[in-house]
């Protein structure tokens, strides 16, 4: 597949959006709208207790607040890794020690082409949160069966907290079992 034509029809602080057209060598062509996004970073910060910080924020698009790992979107030039580094901050206030890269996934390939990389952050401090001006962000630890817990049950929806907790949780039982 090779993209013939591309057309910006929305730009904005957060994304764009293109129409965009592919075609193979057959002919075969595949018409698409497509939010371009830089990508994100997402915090599983885990403390020696192993709990687990969440925030919990009203989400427009779900039309609720919700229960979730911190992250964040990555600003010009910014890998990953820094942008986890300065939205842990933002967000809950803490910074960390130690980072490993969890999973790297894109959120909804149909239509967006935003991807996603989860830290584990240990070697916690706590400081001050820096919320933007347009969040307001509670933060709470939990035991990890609780948020095991939460996500069985419903009460969490969010799939990039979804995919840090079972990468976290495989790779710590894979740990356990050696």
């Amino acid at each position: 597949m090779k993209v013939v034509s591309s057309r910006e029809i929305l730009k904005n602080k957060l994304f764009s959006v293109v129409d965009e057209v592919a075609k193979d060598p057959d002919g075969f062509e595949i018409k698409r709208s497509i939010v371009r996004h830089p990508g994100s970073a997402v915090m599983m910060a885990v403390d020696d207790k192993e709990r687990i910080l969440l925030v919990r924020q009203f989400r427009l698009p779900a039309e609720q607040e919700l229960w979730e790992l911190p992250a964040g979107r990555l600003d010009p030039g910014e890998t990953p890794r820094e942008a986890a580094e300065r939205e842990l901050r933002e967000e809950t206030g803490y910074s960390a020690r130690d980072w490993k890269e969890l999973a790297t996934f894109w959120a909804s390939p149909g239509y967006v082409d935003e991807k996603m990389t989860v830290f584990l952050a240990s070697g916690l401090q706590e400081g001050e949160q820096e919320p933007m001006e347009d969040e307001r962000i509670q933060i709470r630890w939990f035991p990890w069966t609780d948020v095991q817990n939460m996500v069985r049950e419903g009460q969490i929806l969010d799939a990039k907290t979804m995919i840090g907790f079972f990468t976290w949780f495989d790779r710590r039982e894979h740990q356990a079992s050696k």
